[in-house]
């Protein structure tokens, strides 16, 4: 054993809640509200009794905290510092791994995005119109000013709300999300001019602009 062993041991407790595809799953769901165990076992695709052992390694990394209101118990992220820290791991993986970029191309597709800057100088222009594909219950805690709710199963329903001739901007939960690349390629194949917002919701929110409720 050197020295600095026992330190190391600590640190070393935090990359190990993180290695594990599952856990940090679950991180990122809960980076955009925090949620019921049930709801995180849906969001995972993983049995209810494997989702609260693998919430608990997270707690024991001080990643998560949780609250019961009732017979419910709900977890959320421990502060924001652990919402920008896998921010920036994700940025840094992709920088790294040819193997991520290239998955996430074959999961979500090469479409060109319009990105958080260029959308909050655009958020005024009535020429623009911004679509949060995401479930209801994310859009009411926490939306880019302005967006109006089309949840992606009611998209092709209510296609003729959205304006021709309009831009418009879709965009779902984070870097990851299917949801975002599917709107668009549906819009676009009904004639409308669509793009995703690059990095979703979690991107937006992580670039410090404004949030409505």
């Amino acid at each position: 054993m050197f020295p600095e062993e026992p330190i190391y041991a600590q640190l070393a407790r935090v990359g190990k809640a993180l290695a594990s595809p599952v856990r940090l799953r679950l991180l990122d769901v809960l980076d955009q509200r925090e949620r019921t165990v049930e709801e995180l076992a849906r969001a995972a695709g993983i049995p209810l009794k494997n989702t609260s052992a693998q919430l608990q390694q997270l707690r024991a990394a001080r990643l998560v905290t949780s609250r019961r209101e009732g017979t419910r118990v709900y977890y959320r992220l421990a502060d924001e510092r652990v919402s920008r820290f896998l921010g920036e791991l994700q940025a840094f993986a992709g920088g790294r791994l040819a193997e991520l970029r290239d998955a996430v191309r074959a999961r979500l597709g090469s479409l060109e995005g319009i990105t958080a800057e260029e959308l909050a100088a655009r958020l005024e222009d009535p020429g623009t119109v911004v679509v949060d594909v995401r479930p209801p219950a994310d859009y009411a805690a926490g939306h880019v000013p302005g967006a109006i709710s089309v949840p992606m199963e009611e998209l092709r329903d209510r296609l003729d709300e959205l304006p021709a001739g309009a831009e418009i901007v879709a965009y779902c939960g984070g870097p990851y999300c299917v949801l975002s690349p599917e709107a668009v390629r549906l819009l676009r194949a009904h004639g409308h001019d669509a793009r995703p917002l690059d990095g979703g919701f979690l991107g937006w929110r992580r670039a410090e602009k404004p949030l409505a409720r």
